[in-house]
């Protein structure tokens, strides 16, 4: 029996119930989960904003959540070379990624090394960019891609 390696990635920034929702559907569907938190930089070459919430704080979270078996630094922006590093066999996203350009892009990469891509219901009603909206209206508008003082 093939042993279910999965993979979820994501910013994990201003962790809310859609990450762990994710996390909680993939723990469901693997017998190990790795969870990637992608690097501030990474974040700026893919959506052009830096996270909110440090890099090594954002792994200090999502470490101690025990649905996770291990976590690790996701620097890549194409999954491929993530797959690589961390030799899993299953993709986990959430859905709002099926049918859109990336999404393809990323089953395309996937297809190509083996690896199913498995996608979760996106949460609506809660996401990292509509927390950023809320804290830059208290915050007396901050810009989208200005971090927070701490």
């Amino acid at each position: 029996m093939t042993v279910r390696i999965g993979y979820a990635s994501g910013v994990y920034d201003l962790f809310h119930i859609g990450h762990l929702n994710l996390l909680k559907h993939a723990r469901q569907n693997c017998d190990y989960l790795i969870a990637g938190v992608v690097s501030a930089d990474s974040t700026m070459r893919q959506k052009s904003k830096e996270p909110v919430v440090p890099l090594h704080e954002r792994l200090e979270i999502v470490r101690n959540i025990r649905l996770v078996d291990e976590v690790v630094v996701d620097d890549f922006v194409d999954k491929v070379d993530a797959w690589r590093a961390f030799g899993f066999n299953v993709f986990f996203k959430g859905d709002d990624w099926r049918g859109t350009e990336k999404g393809l892009r990323l089953e395309a990469g996937m297809q190509e090394v083996g690896v199913e891509v498995v996608y979760f219901p996106y949460t609506v009603h809660t996401s990292s960019t509509m927390l950023r909206r809320a804290l830059n209206l208290l915050g007396g508008g901050l810009e989208d891609n200005e971090p927070l003082e701490a």
